[in-house]
């Protein structure tokens, strides 16, 4: 795709604070045609821009109600190590997202638990017992102040 314009972005934004809009509503919105509109997407798709449409869920009505971010420091940064231990973190439904960064930690996690026993659970039984994890710190999420803004790039 070449570069993106002012509709494009516009597009984006919109599908970004509802993705359940119709074309016709998309295309009205926009100010252009809904074949127009609907050529747009598609190309917005392809190019990678919209990488997938999902609902956004709240995790406490989820039963999730103890929330972390935990900084893990690694004890080996070998292939094979790194390897074990991405594949152990994305096998494991509490962690909701991971980020491998520069700093202090090595990689940090939103962790999403029950409450404050199944995330005891969680690091007892999974994280402290990986080879790869030499420690990890956890920051309690005591509310979301800014989630899901979109991105207006």
């Amino acid at each position: 795709m070449s570069e993106m314009d002012a509709t494009d972005r516009q597009l984006v934004f919109l599908l970004q604070q509802d993705s359940r809009l119709p074309n016709a509503q998309l295309a009205e919105k926009l100010n252009i045609s809904a074949s127009a509109c609907w050529r747009r997407v598609k190309a917005l798709e392809q190019a990678g821009v919209i990488k997938r449409y999902a609902a956004v869920v709240d995790p406490k009505a989820m039963g999730l109600g103890f929330e972390a971010m935990v900084h893990v420091h690694l004890t080996r940064h070998d292939a094979s190590a790194l390897a074990s231990f991405i594949r152990a973190i994305q096998s494991r439904t509490e962690v909701t997202e991971c980020f491998a960064t520069t700093g202090q930690a090595d990689y940090h996690l939103r962790v999403l638990c029950r409450d404050i026993d199944a995330y005891n659970a969680f690091l007892e039984s999974f994280l402290f017992l990986h080879p790869a994890v030499n420690s990890a710190t956890t920051n309690v999420i005591l509310r979301q102040i800014k989630s899901d803004a979109p991105i207006t790039g």
